[in-house]
This record gives structure tokens, C-alpha cells and sequence, in this order.
């Protein structure tokens, strides 16, 4: 019998048998939860579900719940959420990381994240925890509260993608190189259903921060997580945080299989950028130099270390920002902050005419830094979607850190490689440990009293799928629609994540700002998609919106792994088309029946028909009975609350 990879071995030492159902040859992967993670934009949600399932206690190892996207105060909606964020923490055993502490990801690696554990985060990002070897996975609101509660979660049994790393990065050609080099080769779904495993010599030169922005990436590629093995770098990391008692080795069989492989030389590697709107849209730097920036922005989960900032500064180190550009700086973490300012690295920034913002997301998200009109803005975030940077009309470009640099430095697109003088940064042997921003839970206080602010909204109360359906398609839409198509980000409506009735007002503003209106006036109806519907954030408020405004069901040609159950989680009934074809018998404004949904979701084989037309065509769910159960009895907190009614 052949060894096991990583990803075999860390699935198998964490499932769970004898529970939910199995369909198919690969069936479904259920497996416990060590820890948890959420931030403020999916959090507040999370925790409304949590509370509703009525248990006293977090029943995983560690849970935080980060402030982390939503902090600009501009009005009394952010501030009310993060009290309720930590009232709620205190009282149900949460670890609560105050705003200003740092992004999610980028704390939960320097200190929670423990290799060979699995952790669920309600961000789509939160596989860069993958980079100490741990099982990292994003996942919607609902799931993550599910496993808070002692639930076991559950995932389509991955293909497991070995990528071998040969070689060494040249300098100035960094990690953020690397993801972008596999998001061209493979697309933004080239990775759905898969697990990214990385091997190689390649790897040992990597440290845990540039492991971290390739796991992160990973989102990108629609993959369910990346792994990396758990190696002398990631000892090093470790005990550089204090933290040297959690490390443990973790690797790979010799003799282990995988279903995919592809192999990166290192050393052929030059600087990538991705160009509007798309993560895949990769070309040489070269390629594109010389053309005029007007804002550049090194920060985000993807490149906010220490070692990105410190880079950074060494290119911008004796110079100045160009005149015709800006560059904003986000160190991702509190840590961060203090270490670029104890070894004056922050001062080289405002130096060179750097803006410096607050341990947050923001730009990234469009909380703050919206590019002007028109505006090419290269950033070293993760996503370069239209108009999720809050200025539609901007062209943002993904880059590293250093390409970022480089080109504040020029005021054009540059080539880091000319700075090649530049760099010599190494991981520092240790890392400032200052917690003080951490919020501990205490002992269960059943007299606490949960400040709740007005924009705080009951959840809505969802009845089950009824045995037929007839509606109004009320978009149809093409491929690679986002999240953000679905429900923007922006400071604006992300400030409403806790009050269902008003964000829903700005369900699929991207596409039709009249969306919400059309569909309260019909009554609800069925949305129509083409491939890789909903790529992108896990903010499960992208299913929860459609199902508020009466949506019953999707079709699609596939779908986003994440906002596919989170479709489900919903009570949305996501179907697939049979025939590719068949996507073109269906237009915004007609009418589709669905009969017999009972024996549909059994069979796995729906009838529609296009009552406008006359058309007939097929299409099938996929889901496993586990799902189906979720969608009969109208979503997973309706499910979860009858199990646990009934003893679970």
C-alpha cells in the first residue's frame, strides 16, 4: 500500500465516521474542528446563528473572533458591532482581538496556529494557515458557528494537487510570484475541489510569511486549502513567536500518491503582475513596464509581514515616492507595527512620503484608499475584482510587495529586478510577543448582559423547500460572477453585515441596482449563472440576501465551492445545467417550473420548464444526502436546531 500525503494524513486524523451521508465515489470528507476563526464582516452574523442554536459554551480548543475589515467609524454601526463582538465572546468562551490588533489571518499565524490542527474560518482566506501545516479551510458564517458548537464539518472528498517547487527564488522575485506563475497556469477554477500540497526542495527556502501568501492564494484558484509541510522553517517561526511547544514535524509519505502534479522552477521565475479584473490575468512585469501608476498599496492578509514591509523599505529606503502617485502602507498585524517601528523601518516609509494606515483589510476590501476615477492602482492584496476596491472604473493590478515598491518609487509600472542591490531580508529570530490586545475569555458569566445596537436585526425565519416551484428568472448571468457582483464590499453596506432587511437592499447592486425592488415585487423567483458562480468571499450574506428577496434556487453551469453551501446552508436549492447548451434556453424575465423537488433531490434529476418558451431541459444538484438534508428541512440552522433539540 502506498504512503499518505499530507493532506491524507491530516483529513484521517481528524474525521469523523459513522455520522452524515456519503454520495458517489469520493463522497464527502466530515472532520473535527480544533479551532475556529471569524472577522467582524462575517462574524457578527455568525455569532446571531450561534446564539440561536442555544448552547452555552464553544465546544472547540480555541475560538477568536478578530475586528479586522469593517473599522472606519463613520457612524454608530461599526462601533455597536464590535461591542457586541466582544460582549458575545465573553460569554460563550471566544478569544476576542480587538480592533487594531491585526488581520485574522496574518495574528492567528504569528499566534494561535498550530501544526497538524484544523481550523475553520468564516474568510475566505483562511487557508494561509496552511503555511504552518495546519488543515485551514474558509467557509460561511454558519458552518463556522456549526463547529463552535461541536459539529463536525463537511467538504466534498478533495483531489489532492502535489505542486513540486524546484530551485530558489532569484532576488526581488518573491512568493507572491510563485501563486500568481500557478493562478496562470491553472485559472481561478483550476483549483475547485482540490487541495494544493506543496513539496520540493523549493520549499525549505521558503519561510512561514511567504508560505502564508501562497496558501492564501489558494483562495484564488477556488481551492479548498493548501499545506504545507510542518519543517525546520516552521520551527524556526515558531519558536521566534515563543510559541516553540506547538511545533511538531509533519510531512508527506515518501512513497505518497497524489491525483495531480505540476512542478515550478524557482530560479525561472521573474516578477508577475495580474491585470484588471481577474487574479488570473498574469503577465510578466516586463511586459507591462513603463506604464503610469497612481496609487500603490503593500499591505493586505497576502503581503503585510514583517518581511514584505522590510523589503519594501529597503527599496524605498533614500528615496521618494514618485510625485504623480501615492502609496498607502497596512502593516497586517500589531507585531508588525512594533517591529518596523523598533528597527526604523516605519520611519524609512515616511521618509520616502508614505501613507501609513492602521493594522486592518481596508483598501483591499474598499474600506478606505478608493482609487480615483480611472485610477491604475497596484496592490499587493489578493483580489483585483471590478470595483471591489470602491471605484469601479479603477484598473487594480495584484503585484508583490517589492513590484509595488518599485513602482511607487518610478511612478510607472517597474520591475523590481532594478533595485536587485535592494533586499537581504531575513525573518527576524524573534518576533516582538505582545498580547495586550487579546481579550481572554474568564470563567462563564450567565449575568452578562449583550450590548446589542439598533442596527443589530433578529434573524429571519426560513421555511423549507416546498415540493414545486415556479418563479421568474430574475437574472441570468454569465461566468465567474463574485460575491461582490452579488453583494458589494465597501464600508457602506459592509456596515450593515448585522441587519439582513438593509444589506439585502443592495443584493446584486453591480449588476442591477433595481435587483431588490424587481425581486420583493415577483415575489422571489431563480437566478440563472454560468460557470464558477460565486468565486470569491465566503460572506455568507451573498446567500443569505438572494434567500431574504425570496430566492429559491440557482442554476448554474458550477459553482464556488464556499457560496455553493453557503447556497445550501440558505435553503437555496443550487442546481447545475446537464447540457451546456441548455444555459441558452434560459433569459432574465422568464418563467421556469420545477416539479416533483422531493424525488428530484432524490434521483438527482430536475425536469424545468421554461413556461415562457415552452423550452424543456434537465439538470442535477450533486449534492451529498447530508446537503439534501439541509435543503428540505430549509437550511442548516433549521436542521441544527432540530438535532439538538432532539438530544444530539
Amino acid at each position: 500500500m502506498a504512503g499518505k500525503n499530507l493532506v491524507q494524513k491530516l483529513i484521517d486524523s481528524h474525521r469523523v465516521k459513522g455520522q452524515g451521508k456519503e454520495d458517489g465515489a469520493r463522497g464527502e470528507a466530515l472532520v473535527r474542528i480544533d479551532q475556529t476563526l471569524t472577522q467582524d464582516t462575517t462574524g457578527t452574523m455568525a455569532y446571531l446563528q450561534f446564539e440561536a442554536l442555544g448552547v452555552d459554551r464553544v465546544k472547540t480548543e480555541l475560538s477568536v473572533s478578530y475586528v479586522d475589515h469593517n473599522l472606519l467609524q463613520v457612524g454608530f454601526e461599526n462601533a455597536d458591532d464590535h461591542d457586541f463582538l466582544q460582549d458575545m465572546a465573553a460569554k460563550y468562551g471566544i478569544i476576542f482581538s480587538r480592533p487594531g490588533n491585526g488581520i485574522c489571518h496574518q495574528v492567528h499565524l504569528e499566534r494561535f496556529g498550530i501544526p497538524g490542527k484544523t481550523l475553520l474560518g468564516s474568510d475566505s482566506h483562511t487557508p494561509t494557515a496552511g503555511a504552518l501545516g495546519m488543515l485551514a479551510i474558509g467557509a460561511g458564517g454558519l458552518d463556522v458557528a456549526l463547529a463552535m458548537a461541536g459539529f463536525p464539518f463537511s467538504f466534498p472528498e478533495p483531489r489532492v494537487l502535489r505542486v513540486e517547487l524546484k530551485g530558489r527564488l532569484s532576488p526581488m522575485v518573491s512568493a507572491k510570484d510563485i501563486v500568481l506563475e500557478i493562478l496562470r497556469r491553472l485559472t481561478v477554477k483550476g483549483g475547485v475541489g482540490k487541495i494544493l500540497e506543496y513539496t520540493g526542495e523549493g520549499v525549505l527556502s521558503l519561510s512561514v510569511p511567504q508560505r502564508g501568501t501562497i496558501a492564501n492564494m489558494g483562495a484564488e484558484l477556488g481551492a479548498t486549502t493548501s499545506v504545507f509541510p510542518s519543517d525546520e522553517a516552521t520551527k524556526r517561526f515558531l519558536e521566534a513567536q515563543g510559541r516553540g511547544m506547538d511545533y511538531i514535524p509533519l510531512a508527506a509519505d515518501p512513497d505518497a500518491r497524489y491525483d495531480e502534479e505540476i512542478v515550478i522552477d524557482l530560479s525561472a521565475l521573474e516578477p508577475l503582475i495580474a491585470l484588471p479584473h481577474m487574479p488570473d490575468s498574469v503577465v510578466a512585469v516586463r511586459q507591462v513596464a513603463g506604464k503610469p501608476v497612481d496609487q500603490c498599496f503593500i499591505g493586505s492578509c497576502t503581503n503585510s509581514s514583517y518581511y514584505d514591509l522590510a523589503v519594501s523599505a529597503s527599496i524605498l529606503k533614500g528615496r521618494h515616492v514618485a510625485r504623480n502617485t501615492s502609496l498607502v502602507i497596512g502593516p497586517g498585524s500589531r507585531q508588525t507595527l512594533l517591529m518596523i517601528t523598533r528597527d526604523g523601518i516605519l520611519a524609512d516609509f515616511v521618509k520616502a512620503g508614505a501613507r501609513i494606515l492602521e493594522c486592518a483589510c481596508g483598501p483591499c476590501i474598499g474600506i478606505g484608499q478608493a482609487p480615483r476615477t480611472g485610477a491604475v492602482s497596484l496592490r499587493s492584496s489578493n483580489r483585483n475584482f471590478e470595483g471591489r476596491s470602491g471605484t469601479k472604473s479603477a484598473l487594480v493590478h495584484l503585484v508583490s510587495a517589492e513590484t509595488a515598491a518599485a513602482s511607487a518609487v518610478r511612478g510607472v509600472i517597474t520591475d523590481p529586478r532594478e533595485f536587485a542591490g535592494s533586499g537581504g531580508v531575513r525573518t527576524p529570530d524573534r518576533f516582538v510577543s505582545d498580547d495586550s490586545m487579546l481579550v481572554f475569555p474568564k470563567e462563564r458569566d450567565a449575568a452578562l448582559s449583550v450590548r446589542r445596537g439598533p442596527n443589530i436585526a433578529p434573524l429571519p425565519v426560513f421555511e423549507p423547500i416546498a415540493d414545486s416551484m415556479e418563479g421568474e428568472v430574475l437574472l441570468a448571468m454569465g461566468d465567474n460572477i463574485t460575491t461582490d457582483h452579488i453583494l458589494p464590499a465597501g464600508s457602506k453596506i459592509m456596515s450593515l453585515r448585522s441587519n439582513l432587511p438593509e444589506i439585502s437592499k443592495y443584493c446584486f447592486a453591480a449588476i442591477d441596482p433595481d435587483f431588490p425592488q424587481r425581486a420583493l415585487k415577483a415575489g422571489g423567483g431563480i437566478l440563472a449563472g454560468g460557470e464558477n458562480y460565486g468565486q470569491g468571499s465566503s460572506r455568507e450574506h451573498a446567500a443569505l440576501s438572494p434567500r431574504f428577496l425570496g430566492v429559491k434556487a440557482v442554476i448554474a453551469l458550477s459553482y464556488a465551492r464556499i457560496h455553493r453551501q453557503n447556497l445550501v446552508n440558505s435553503g437555496i436549492l443550487p442546481l447545475v445545467f446537464d447540457h451546456r447548451e441548455d444555459r441558452e434556453l434560459v433569459s432574465q424575465g422568464d418563467r421556469l417550473s420545477i416539479g416533483n423537488i422531493g424525488k428530484g433531490l432524490s434521483m438527482d434529476r430536475f425536469e424545468i420548464r421554461n413556461e415562457t418558451t415552452g423550452a424543456t431541459f434537465t439538470a442535477h444538484h450533486g449534492l451529498s444526502g447530508r446537503q439534501v438534508d439541509l435543503i428540505l428541512a430549509g437550511g442548516a440552522l433549521n436542521a441544527a436546531r432540530r438535532e439538538l433539540a432532539a438530544g444530539r
